[in-house]
């Protein structure tokens, strides 16, 4: 997974042909940190279908709050720089995720 930031976000998510997936996360959200290693191992899984990068919300307030990101953990699905899809809340299991992955890249 990359790590993206405010200086690279548009480089690397808006203008990405293709399919990109973007875990927005803080440290101090337990289930941000709960799901990472599954979306990780997802990332290892489908990495050839769709790009995966991750957002620290505590350092890109103001990226967050440009993409609409009211809550954490908060999953975005991109394709072509535009936002196609998203899971957010407390309620997001891995599951979710992988389902999300295989509607947009099958």
């Amino acid at each position: 997974m990359q790590e993206v930031s405010k200086d690279n976000f548009d480089q690397e998510v808006l203008e990405h042909n293709g399919y990109v997936l973007v875990d927005w996360w803080g440290p101090k959200c337990e289930k941000c940190l709960e799901l990472m290693p599954h979306v990780e191992q997802l990332a290892e899984t489908y990495n050839d279908k769709i790009k995966f990068c991750k957002v620290d919300t505590s350092g890109n307030r103001r990226l967050a709050i440009s993409q609409k990101i009211m809550g954490l953990p908060a999953i975005l699905f991109y394709k072509n720089g535009e936002k196609i899809d998203e899971l957010s809340g407390q309620e997001i299991v891995p599951e979710d995720i992988e389902e999300k992955i295989q509607k947009h890249t099958s």
